[in-house]
């Protein structure tokens, strides 16, 4: 990158949207130029907020044809993102896609493809940047605490209450409901932490109501014999959030935010963690300083092919191997 500020350009203007623009502020290197989205009052709103020098554009095409950037970030709904991105990669642009990376497997698999040939393409999965989840990893993978014997992860929030009436509980744009949106970040910090890879899941779902599935429950298996247990609960009434890897000489979890290890029947929290960072932040220092991708495209096939296999299960209720 020749110059050691980023000019960005905005796609999508809504609530992520607003996250990422206020993320980019707040780290001071990059600076939204542009910004684009089907409602304008959005995209102007936003503007005006958040990012007073950036110029609003009808459509990406047009901010394409018509804005100096040197990246971009996409944040508008799943099923716009493979048009989207693609179009930033055959312009050059590097970019920064929102999760799910696209709405098919096929599409998911060509924006690989076309990643491979430059520029950078990665992933907001913001877990991968959390210093819980990154110390979490360092300890599993690091192999002190004997081999990973099971995996067991709870998340619940009050996401149904809010989906009515938008693209998120429409399963033409979000098939996979509660697991499909906010299900994905926990999903992928499985395969992150351990470094594991399913095997077979079976599951059941619940729809409470709405036209996606709210609630899930998964039980599989990762390789090497590991079990695996997930609970989505997409009606709860708050917040919450817990992940457990059961090794052989320790428990390592995530609780309430903190990280900790129990051994003896004695638990202690871990303090010696690995810097925070978030999916822009780290955008921004692959750009300016060459660091590498820590959520490259790859990661969003794996996020799909267990999505897909957890459907699946819970639609023929029979076991399915990954």
């Amino acid at each position: 990158m020749p110059t050691s500020t980023v000019s960005l350009a905005l796609i999508g203007c809504g609530q992520i949207g607003r996250l990422h623009a206020e993320r980019i502020r707040a780290d001071g290197r990059g600076r939204i130029v542009a910004v684009t989205d089907p409602h304008r009052e959005s995209a102007e709103r936003l503007r005006r907020e958040l990012a007073p020098e950036a110029a609003v554009f009808e459509s990406l095409s047009d901010l394409l044809d018509h804005a100096a950037i040197d990246a971009a970030v996409v944040c508008s709904p799943t099923s716009l993102h493979f048009e989207q991105a693609s179009m930033l990669l055959e312009r050059g642009v590097p970019t920064l896609c929102e999760k799910p990376l696209a709405d098919t497997r096929e599409r998911i698999v060509a924006l690989i493809e076309r990643a491979r040939l430059g520029p950078l393409l990665s992933l907001a999965y913001q877990r991968r940047y959390w210093s819980t989840f990154r110390t979490l990893r360092r300890e599993v993978q690091s192999g002190r605490w004997g081999r990973v014997r099971s995996v067991t992860t709870h998340s619940s929030e009050r996401w149904q209450q809010t989906i009515a009436g938008t693209w998120r509980d429409d399963p033409a744009f979000n098939p996979g409901g509660f697991i499909g949106d906010a299900g994905s970040h926990k999903i992928d910090m499985v395969f992150f932490v351990t470094g594991l890879v399913p095997a077979e899941v079976f599951a059941h779902s619940d729809q409470r109501g709405s036209r996606v599935p709210v609630v899930t429950t998964v039980s599989g298996r990762l390789t090497n014999g590991v079990s695996l247990s997930m609970n989505f609960v997409g009606d709860a009434q708050h917040w919450r959030e817990d992940f457990c890897v059961h090794c052989e000489q320790a428990d390592l979890s995530i609780h309430d935010g903190r990280l900790w290890i129990a051994r003896d029947n004695r638990v202690e929290p871990l303090t010696d963690l690995e810097p925070e960072s978030n999916p822009n932040t780290a955008f921004l220092d692959c750009l300016l300083d060459g660091s590498a991708n820590q959520a490259p495209p790859e990661c969003a096939l794996a996020v799909w092919d267990f999505t897909q296999a957890v459907l699946t299960s819970a639609r023929t209720r029979e076991i399915v191997v990954v």
